[in-house]
């Protein structure tokens, strides 16, 4: 009895056992081939090229001022011509005076040596100004707005002389001439932005020499100061004259326009990237391109899912950065870059318009420690771009024509707004320095590409 039930539960498990192995094939044994998903990847290496970039559009929330020259990158030389805003109504009391004038240069932070001299000349727009509702780019020529005939103030200062306002704030501050002051006070038209801005056109703000200091500037202020005097009675029955002193200030702000100039005049001598690497460097200075293989794509695509409903589950093109700087002197790594279509650049920024997916994608500077290392770290933007790649695949297909051999792109630095969820509200071209070195299409050892991650259903 006892061995009789030792060969019932052999049986009964060798019995399990053969039902289990036979389902493990069941679903690929009744499925036809023609049903099964296809899944592959594929690598695909990138054209790209450095290009110059001679103007952008110009409506900067801070401003850059000075000259900075570096070795791979070449000279940066900025301006600012900026209107300033007037108080909508005020007028000065009766009997005022004008006593003094002056332009205010708030900064907190800047690029190159704090030891370095600029002369810094101010001079006033008597030519023409600004219309609030065209655009500007940062290759503006001063002479159409500026004769320099009328000038206002002179400092020669380094980067460290700056005083403080208050305890975060610092400033150079330019007396302006008597003339100046006169002629100013001799306006008193305030009525509106656009009345007193045919008197007064505005500021020229320039740097004579200096190659190694770049301010950032956070604000504009015209401060003019003046005096009036009343009669009133005194305690004892008696007329007494007050003096009051006062002042009042004029901003370059958002209600009226200003300009960041922007010159690179040495960069054809001095801008000469190896094969194996491109340059990003704002301001208006330097791009890439790149060309993403559109119809290569999809007919390598196309043959790996044997005529199947092609899903792109993934496109990521990884921009390596290179000689990544890291002194105080350098201009800052680039911290984020926009990959757009090329036609769609100046509609984009024009229109101030979002990353979509299907024409322009954001990345942000990543510092990432590389797998099994402790200490190796890698600098690079990730682009995803699955989505434009499906969207333009899905184009050519309802239009009925081949996808473009070669997708024009370029890669912009850069400045993003955020809202307290960290959801992007704003994206501009970068007016700011930064700079970046990534590895190129043509680089051996990491080549730019794309990695593809596709299905066929």
């Amino acid at each position: 009895m006892k061995s009789y039930s030792i060969i019932l539960l052999f049986l009964v498990s060798f019995f399990v056992f053969s039902c289990n192995d036979s389902l493990t094939d069941i679903g690929t044994g009744i499925q036809p081939s023609s049903d099964q998903i296809k899944i592959g990847t594929d690598t695909f290496h990138l054209i790209s090229e450095t290009v110059k970039v001679n103007s952008i559009l110009s409506k900067p929330d801070s401003f850059l001022l000075g000259t900075y020259y570096d070795t791979k990158f070449g000279s940066t030389k900025a301006e600012i011509l900026a209107q300033v805003n007037c108080p909508e109504g005020f007028t000065f009391p009766a009997g005022s005076v004008g006593d003094s004038a002056s332009v205010v240069l708030i900064y907190d932070t800047w690029s190159g040596s704090k030891y370095s001299p600029l002369d810094v000349n101010i001079y006033e727009m008597n030519l023409n100004t600004f219309n609030f509702t065209s655009l500007y780019y940062s290759d503006i020529d001063p002479s159409l707005y500026c004769d320099k005939s009328l000038k206002l103030s002179e400092r020669i200062f380094s980067a460290k002389d700056a005083v403080k306002l208050r305890a975060d704030t610092t400033a150079i501050v330019f007396p302006l001439k008597a003339d100046f002051v006169k002629r100013f006070f001799d306006v008193k038209n305030y009525t509106s932005s656009e009345v007193f801005l045919k008197s007064f056109k505005g500021l020229y703000i320039t740097a004579n020499y200096g190659a190694a200091t770049l301010l950032n500037v956070s604000q504009i202020n015209l401060r003019y100061y003046y005096h009036y005097t009343y009669t009133t009675k005194n305690i004892s029955g008696g007329d007494s004259i007050v003096t009051v002193n006062n002042n009042i200030f004029f901003p370059a702000n958002s209600e009226v326009r200003q300009v960041n100039r922007f010159q690179h005049l040495d960069r054809d001598a001095v801008v000469h990237p190896a094969d194996s690497v491109n340059y990003v460097a704002s301001p208006a200075n330097l791009n890439t391109t790149l060309s993403i293989p559109l119809n290569r794509i999809n007919q390598h695509l196309e043959a790996g899912i044997d005529n199947k409903k092609l899903t792109i589950n993934s496109a990521l093109i990884k921009v390596e950065a290179t000689d990544v700087k890291v002194d105080t002197v350098s201009a800052p790594t680039t911290r984020y870059m926009l990959l757009i279509k090329e036609e769609a650049v100046e509609r984009f920024f024009k229109n101030k318009e979002l990353p979509n997916d299907t024409c322009a994608v954001l990345a942000g500077h990543t510092l990432a420690l590389v797998v099994n290392t402790t200490d190796v770290y890698q600098d690079y933007y990730s682009f995803s771009v699955a989505k434009l790649i499906a969207n333009e695949l899905k184009i050519a297909k309802n239009n009925g024509t081949v996808p473009v051999n070669n997708l024009k792109m370029v890669l912009i630095p850069v400045l993003v707004t955020l809202n307290t969820s960290s959801v992007v509200t704003a994206v501009k071209q970068d007016f700011l320095m930064s700079a970046v070195t990534i590895r190129s299409g043509k680089n051996i050892y990491s080549p730019m590409r794309i990695n593809v991650v596709y299905s066929g259903f």
